[in-house]
């Protein structure tokens, strides 16, 4: 049996007997509360807190530890524990996992673990430091109240600095769908920062920078016709993992791509975190998504931990299993192999961290609803133990073959920052990517660069170039201009290169154009071609087949005054600024309409390659590419112009004809007859709001056999039915 020592009572406790009351609500009570509260062996399944009949079951793993402790705290910034479990390793160990069943402990209690064993680096890679205390890596809520970072880093401290699980009531399963949100053909994805989406004072929420702040907006995430959220990082991350010089400014790791507990949602997203609601108030958040028809898919951290290189903070699994769960050079595993550039790698293809993740993947579905996941530098999870990438790595075949996972989708970002590469070609059958290819090319087009025009039109036609060998689909490819890492799109206009604060001189080149004029100006025609600049290329993103992909605020122009890696920037420069949803209400409204043009054309979401097939019952090709002439395709013209007809996929959709000329000349282009019907003008970037997008009810038909095309735009146009 595990022994029970009091280390310190609770405050206001009568002899042997306490009592835990709620600072709020009664989430933090529990029944027939005695100290010590007495213990059973437990259970080694499930690891963290889980709350059984009669008590709480605790349970975790080490290996090499001589002894583990199971500190209980009364409050989560309590000073010291009021009660301290060493469990006994005949009675409370089982294949290396620690368990110990606390009765008569309810939800509501905030824990941690301490341990000791070998600190013998130099040969083993362990790091026991009996002095730390230790987070729950499989804690399912989690708070950060009493953290300290350097503390933690500190290997005399033995403070009660780190950051601690909660035990929480159980939630249900998530609810059954009423339609699957895991495949990604037809999708279009909206990525956004919970916190920033609406922690500006301008959002009106009644819980800024919250899930349930997420909730209040999602009627606007609706009308502007996305059928996906991706949210940035929302499993528990260290906001103090940064360097010095960054701490000195007072900024903090805000993206959040820096995990320290992967089961438990952010609780700097929960109004409360104390009372323990994480998953409740996630949970409420996922369903009200589906409910507005849209999934949910989160960006996932499975390449490193908050814990750093060597001289980095012992949180939670480098005290352990350190010589486990990360890689190590195999000539001196005192030191990490770093291949994500944050200090560690995890040792993904371990077959304990393998399950880690995959379990952890398996209750963001089934208990929290999820939809689907981005992997964060996704190759640095194909490699071995040795830190060479491997042919067959387990953990992606894990995952994609898992049950429980199988409709979930899955995006890979397919490198990682030692150069390894799987673009197109990430281990597995159905994963997607980010296409970064994708990007480079269309901003590089969109910015006027010459003989890109076949390049453009694989882009176009689903990245076959990069996904068809393997059998895949144009789903496949996830295209983006701007994503959070990086300029955003209005940035992306107006500055040729990025002005990160910490940039001494000009910074790096991004492919963006600035339209002439660095920064922002008064100019108006300026400004007038940079916005139109903007919608051309959310109009080539929209028109091109694959997953397409929007960063929060692009839609309204949000700017971070060109600031391209603002992962640690947390105020209003980066918050979502709600009043340019009236200001640029034009830009607004055109990718509102474009995404609706995309959602009402079959042709634009089909999961098959274009190729210039024949299309059955129709007298035409799937695709036909043309370029200053009709019928002829300019791949060694060396030009800025690309234009192309595409069938409908169904008897009743329009054909749609599109001209991108994204050349300083203005064209007068021949567009292709259609026996029967009526061109009608729906998209011309060139053209003022409201002209510059309409919706069917208010286009008009198209008089001639051709098209003016003025500098740099984007015209498309719709077949449709003489008599319409």
């Amino acid at each position: 049996m595990a022994s029970h020592v009091l280390r310190a009572p609770l405050a206001g406790a009568q002899g042997t007997g306490v009592s835990i009351q709620p600072r709020t609500c009664d989430h933090r009570r529990m029944a027939d509360a005695r100290a010590p509260f007495p213990t059973r062996a437990g259970q080694r399944f499930p690891h963290g807190a889980t709350v059984v009949d009669g008590g709480v079951n605790f349970s975790v793993f080490s290996r090499q530890a001589a002894w583990v402790e199971l500190l209980l705290y009364e409050e989560p910034d309590s000073a010291a524990p009021f009660q301290v479990i060493r469990l006994d390793p005949d009675e409370n160990r089982t294949f290396y996992s620690w368990h110990v069943k606390v009765e008569g402990l309810r939800h509501g209690v905030s824990y941690a673990w301490r341990a000791d064993g070998p600190d013998d680096t130099t040969t083993t890679g362990r790091r026991f430091n009996a002095r730390k205390v230790l987070v729950d890596p499989w804690a399912r809520a989690v708070t950060d109240e009493a953290y300290d970072r350097e503390r933690c880093a500190d290997p005399s401290d033995g403070t009660h600095c780190s950051p601690r699980g909660l035990v929480v009531e159980p939630v249900a399963e998530a609810r059954a769908r009423t339609a699957p949100r895991g495949h990604l053909a037809g999708a279009v994805i909206y990525e956004l920062h919970v916190g920033h989406f609406t922690r500006h004072p301008s959002s009106g929420v009644r819980h800024p920078g919250k899930f349930l702040g997420l909730v209040e907006k999602i009627p606007y995430l609706r009308d502007l016709g996305v059928t996906h959220v991706e949210l940035m990082p929302v499993m528990a991350f260290d906001r103090q993992d940064r360097p010095a010089h960054v701490a000195a400014r007072g900024l903090s790791n805000a993206w959040g791509y820096s995990p320290f507990a992967w089961w438990s949602p952010h609780p700097g997203y929960v109004t409360d975190p104390a009372r323990g609601l994480h998953e409740r108030e996630f949970r409420a958040m996922v369903d009200a998504l589906h409910d507005a028809g849209m999934g949910v898919i989160l960006d996932v951290v499975f390449n490193h931990s908050c814990e750093g290189g060597a001289g980095g903070p012992v949180v939670g699994l480098r005290g352990l299993a350190n010589e486990v769960f990360y890689l190590l050079d195999p000539k001196d595993r005192r030191r990490y192999l770093d291949v994500t550039g944050c200090g560690n790698t995890l040792n993904a293809n371990h077959p304990l961290v393998t399950r880690f993740v995959l379990h952890c993947l398996e209750h963001w579905v089934q208990k929290m609803g999820v939809d689907g996941f981005r992997f964060d530098l996704a190759s640095a999870l194909t490699r071995g133990e040795d830190g060479a990438p491997l042919p067959n790595p387990p953990l992606p075949w894990a995952i994609e073959l898992s049950p429980r996972l199988e409709g979930a989708a899955l995006i890979a970002e397919a490198w990682d920052a030692e150069g390894l590469c799987h673009a197109g070609n990430f281990p597995g059958f159905r994963w997607a990517e980010w296409n970064g290819r994708y990007r480079d090319v269309v901003r590089r087009f969109v910015r006027g660069d010459a003989g890109l025009e076949g390049d453009v039109a694989s882009c176009l036609a689903g990245s076959a170039d990069l996904f068809e060998d393997d059998g895949r689909t144009p789903s496949s490819s996830v295209n983006f201009v701007t994503c959070h890492d990086g300029l955003t799109l209005r940035d992306l206009v107006t500055f040729a290169r990025g002005h990160d604060p910490s940039d001494a001189g000009p910074g790096p080149e991004t492919n963006g154009w600035n339209c002439g004029v660095e920064g922002e100006t008064g100019d108006g025609a300026v400004d007038g071609l940079r916005r139109r600049q903007a919608k051309n290329h959310v109009a080539v993103l929209m028109l091109s087949l694959g997953v397409p992909m929007l960063l929060m605020g692009d839609e309204v122009l949000r700017t971070q005054s060109g600031n391209r890696n603002a992962w640690c920037v947390d105020d209003e420069s980066t918050w979502l600024d709600w009043r340019l949803v009236e200001q640029n209400a034009d830009m607004h409204r055109f990718v509102r309409e474009l995404i609706a043009l995309r959602r009402r054309h079959p042709s634009l979401q089909r999961d098959r390659f274009l190729a210039g097939r024949p299309v059955p019952g129709r007298d035409m090709l799937d695709v036909a590419w043309h370029g200053e002439r009709l019928g002829e395709a300019p791949w060694h013209a060396g030009g800025c112009v690309l234009a192309f007809t595409l069938a409908g996929t169904t008897s009743g959709e329009e054909d749609l004809h599109a001209v991108l000329n994204m050349s300083e000349r203005s064209l007068r282009l021949e567009i292709p007859e259609v026996v029967g019907r009526r061109w009608h003008l729906a998209v011309d970037t060139a053209r003022a709001s409201p002209g510059d997008v309409l919706p069917p009810e208010r286009q008009r038909p198209h008089d001639g056999r051709a098209i003016d095309a003025w500098p740099r735009s984007v015209v498309v146009l719709e077949a449709r039915a003489a008599s319409s």
